[in-house]
């Protein structure tokens, strides 16, 4: 598996649970379990990614431009977490904020993968694009111990 499959893995896997989050209602256990799962989940992701896919991007100017736009994406995704950790998850202003930090994370998903990816596989050989998935993998499990 390579970089860009064992990615994919992981938003396929954040929007099912950003559906599920959305058909919760009120301050539920289910809801509280399937957030806590999601942002844990996506902020390892993002941590892991830019430790990986993204610090070999910016290093070619060919995608320094388009790797600095996908961080500064992961840094507003970021924040609408730490905004949804402080409201309450009873009101309805929690589901719109959640609803925004969707779409936001899914706008960022359909970019890396129809667009990131493929400029990335212009300057990522593919031998190091499948070292650099288990070189992910490494990174996210440290990011999910210290979570």
């Amino acid at each position: 598996m390579n970089i860009y499959e064992r990615l994919k893995q992981d938003h396929d896997r954040h929007r099912k649970l950003a559906d599920k989050i959305m058909h919760t209602t009120g301050d539920s256990e289910d809801r509280r379990a399937l957030w806590e799962k999601f942002k844990v989940d996506c902020v390892a992701h993002a941590n892991a990614e830019e430790q990986t896919l993204y610090a070999s991007l910016i290093k070619d100017s060919d995608t320094q431009e388009q790797a600095r736009h996908s961080v500064h994406e992961h840094e507003e995704v970021d924040e609408l977490i730490e905004q949804l950790d402080q409201m309450e998850m009873s009101s309805g202003a929690w589901l719109q904020k959640f609803e925004k930090l969707k779409d936001e994370l899914e706008h960022h998903m359909k970019e890396e993968e129809e667009e990131v990816f493929d400029q990335a596989k212009d300057v990522i050989a593919s031998s190091e694009a499948k070292q650099m998935a288990e070189k992910f993998d490494q990174r996210k499990d440290q990011e999910l111990d210290a979570a």
